[in-house]
C-alpha cells in the first residue's frame, strides 16, 4: 500500500487562499458603484466654462487640482456653457447627467441678471434642475447670485431668495455666492481679480473662488459617496 503524505500547512494556505479569492470576488459583487472617483459635473455658464482664460486656469481645472490637494478621489466634468442661462442648463441638464455622474454643481443666473430677465423665470429652470438631479438621485451643491441694485430693490430680493429657498426646498448643500472668495472690497480693489471686462474673473480671482468654494465642494463630493 502507497502511503501519500500531504503538508498541512500547504492544505492550509491552499484553503485560505481559495477562500480569499472566494471573498474577493463576493465583494466585487456587491461593492457598491461609488467605490471609485466620484464624478461631479459642473452645470454652468462661462463662469464655469473658463472663458478668457487659458485651459488649466479655468474653474474646473482649478478646483480639480484643489481637490486633488486635499488628498480626495474625484473627477470634475466641466459642463459650463459661455452665454448660457438657466432656461439652457435647464434644457439640457437631463442629457448632461450621464450615468457616471454623481454628483453636481449648479452655478447659473448670471447670465439671466446681465439680461434682466423676470425672477419667476429663473427659479422655475433652475428648479426644473433640481427637481432632475433629485429624480436621478444626484446630489447637488447649489450656487447662488446676488442682483445688483440697479434693478430696483423688489427684483434684487426676489432673485436673491431664488437660490437659498430652492436649496432648502429640494436638501442641496448650498453656497451662497460664487464671487465670495474675492471678499467685499470697493469695485475698485475687486477689479484686481476680474479680466478687463469687469465680468470673468482672471486666473488669481478664480483661485480665490475655487479656494472659498472648495469645502463646499468637498462636502458635496463626501455627500456623494
Amino acid at each position: 500500500m502507497r502511503v501519500r503524505l500531504i503538508n498541512k500547512d500547504f492544505v492550509t494556505y491552499g484553503a485560505c487562499r481559495a477562500l480569499g479569492k472566494a471573498i474577493a470576488a463576493f465583494l466585487m459583487l456587491v461593492s457598491p458603484a461609488w467605490a471609485g472617483p466620484v464624478t461631479v459635473l459642473a452645470l454652468g455658464d462661462s463662469l464655469t466654462q473658463g472663458y478668457g482664460l487659458v485651459e488649466d486656469q479655468g474653474f474646473v481645472p482649478q478646483m480639480q487640482k484643489w481637490i486633488a490637494d486635499q488628498g480626495l478621489e474625484a473627477r470634475l466634468v466641466n459642463g459650463g456653457v459661455s452665454g448660457d442661462t438657466t432656461t439652457g442648463g435647464a434644457a439640457r441638464v437631463e442629457w448632461s447627467l450621464t450615468p457616471e455622474v454623481d454628483a453636481m454643481i449648479v452655478t447659473l443666473g448670471g447670465n439671466d441678471l446681465l439680461r434682466g430677465l423676470d425672477p419667476a423665470m429663473s427659479r422655475g429652470n433652475i428648479e426644473e434642475i433640481l427637481k432632475v438631479a433629485k429624480a436621478k438621485g444626484i446630489e447637488v451643491l447649489l450656487v447662488g447670485m446676488t442682483a445688483p441694485g440697479n434693478y430696483g430693490a423688489e427684483y434684487k430680493a426676489d432673485f436673491d431668495a431664488i437660490y437659498p429657498e430652492l436649496s432648502e426646498a429640494y436638501g442641496t448643500l448650498y453656497a451662497g455666492n460664487f464671487f465670495a472668495g474675492l471678499g467685499e472690497g470697493s469695485p475698485a480693489d475687486l477689479q484686481a481679480y476680474f479680466q478687463a471686462d469687469g465680468i470673468h474673473p482672471n486666473a488669481e480671482g478664480v483661485a480665490r473662488i475655487v479656494e472659498a468654494l472648495g469645502p463646499k465642494v468637498v462636502e458635496l463630493i463626501t455627500a456623494a459617496k
